[in-house]
């Protein structure tokens, strides 16, 4: 017989939020006693102001601050690798994050390898990995977001591409959190409007996602508390923040796509991420996310605008929010009141709404966004179409850590028509 799961647990980083707190960094790494950190960034951030006022930061407090600029938009085994090899050999005693979630992800990856050496695929989630949990505390992690969508600065989650897999997979456990998030809003001014539209779908997938997953307690129970997953399932403390990352999104989106000179909206979509991260890095995401690591990991010729233009590339938010409608509509009939609470957060009037048309009314708000901030119509406009369906759905079937969270159980041919019905959106 089954035992199911009879209680949640509530992890979240400290999170320092507001303007100019960059400047913060030092005192920081100087109080979890850190001499010498690695500070992961890419090559883009490297040159710019928020590593420059961190690092400045770090050696106003004495502390030896090495920078590795090796971070990838979307982090590969391989980079994840090179991050692991720099910080075995430097010796460092403390970790600082500036950049998106490639770059947090990429820290917390070279944190836990350094610390408790391993093959990659050691801590990887099963099965594709072996899930073995983290062995104990890691080394002090500092995270400077400079986008508003991962979260990842509040989160014990790391993704990356296998790349001979062809598809995202990571690593979850609760000591790859952050002791501390520095959440600064002037770290986002340069941000392209693609890269804020892909990085705000991200955050709003986290809240609907996370909002509307299986609940807790109808997940089967761990076997021991240390087996206990990150991603517990919908939850009272999670639906709080999930709740409200969504009303921000709906309210600040638009404006700050379309007005980068919006300061006010980009700051509340910050802080949404942040809201959305402390939420979903205990509720957990589900098919939105689990459908699109495969769209992101397979990607043929497609280059966004805003990115770099080197290589092909679908952005985690994008690729998250292209098979979001048809997840929705397909959702909504396992638990309706939730799918009509998040339509009212995202501006639905849901008064007369027939519970039947819960996944309908979700899917549509979503698309609203969509169109109104510049997205791909469907997985068809980004290179994809009938003869890639099978392929991408065997990268999903592996993503246990999210699909097993799905509100309704999800099969094979369950996700051919969710691939089939993302390829045209409208």
């Amino acid at each position: 017989m089954t035992t199911l799961e009879t209680g949640f647990t509530m992890d979240a980083s400290s999170i320092k939020f507001g303007p100019g707190m960059t400047h913060e960094t030092g005192f920081e790494a100087k109080r979890f006693g850190c001499s010498r950190v690695m500070v992961v960034t890419d090559p883009r951030l490297s040159k710019l102001e928020p590593v420059a006022n961190a690092v400045a930061s770090l050696k106003s407090e004495g502390i030896d601050a090495v920078v590795f600029d090796g971070s990838r938009t979307e982090p590969t085994d391989a980079s994840f690798q090179a991050a692991i090899d720099f910080a075995r050999d430097g010796d460092f005693d403390g970790y600082v994050a500036v950049g998106g979630g490639s770059s947090i992800d990429t820290a917390k990856a070279a944190n836990l390898y350094a610390t408790y050496p391993a093959d990659l695929l050691a801590y990887v989630n099963a099965p594709i990995g072996r899930g073995e949990p983290v062995p104990g505390p890691l080394k002090p992690l500092i995270a400077v977001p400079t986008t508003a969508g991962t979260g990842s600065e509040t989160t014990g989650v790391a993704i990356f591409d296998l790349v001979e897999m062809g598809a995202k997979t990571g690593i979850a456990h609760r000591a790859l959190r952050p002791v501390v998030g520095i959440v600064d809003p002037e770290n986002t001014r340069s941000l392209p409007s693609m890269v804020a539209a892909c990085s705000g779908f991200d955050v709003l997938c986290h809240g609907l996602e996370s909002y509307t997953a299986l609940p807790f307690a109808d997940r089967e129970a761990a076997e021991s508390p240390e087996m206990r997953p990150s991603y517990q399932g919908s939850n009272p403390i999670s639906d709080v923040w999930s709740l409200r990352a969504v009303e921000m999104v709906a309210q600040n989106m638009v404006r700050a796509v379309t007005d980068p000179s919006d300061e006010e909206a980009r700051t509340q979509m910050l802080l949404a991420a942040t809201f959305a991260g402390v939420g979903f890095g205990n509720a957990g995401v589900h098919l939105c996310h689990g459908m699109s690591y495969p769209v992101s990991g397979r990607v043929k010729e497609f280059c966004p605008d805003g990115y770099p233009q080197d290589e092909p590339l679908v952005p985690h938010g994008m690729s998250v929010v292209l098979n979001a409608p048809a997840v929705f509509r397909w959702t909504g009939s396992a638990s309706p009141h939730r799918h009509l609470r998040m339509s009212e957060a995202m501006g639905a009037d849901v008064r007369d709404v027939d519970p039947s048309d819960a996944g309908d009314l979700l899917a549509e708000r979503v698309i609203g966004l969509m169109r109104a901030t510049g997205m791909p119509n469907g997985l068809s406009a980004i290179g994809y179409g009938e003869d890639d369906v099978d392929a991408l759905v065997q990268g999903t079937l592996p993503q246990h850590r999210v699909t097993k969270i799905s509100p309704r159980p999800v099969d094979a041919d369950a996700l051919r028509e969710l691939f089939r019905a993302s390829m045209t959106l409208w």
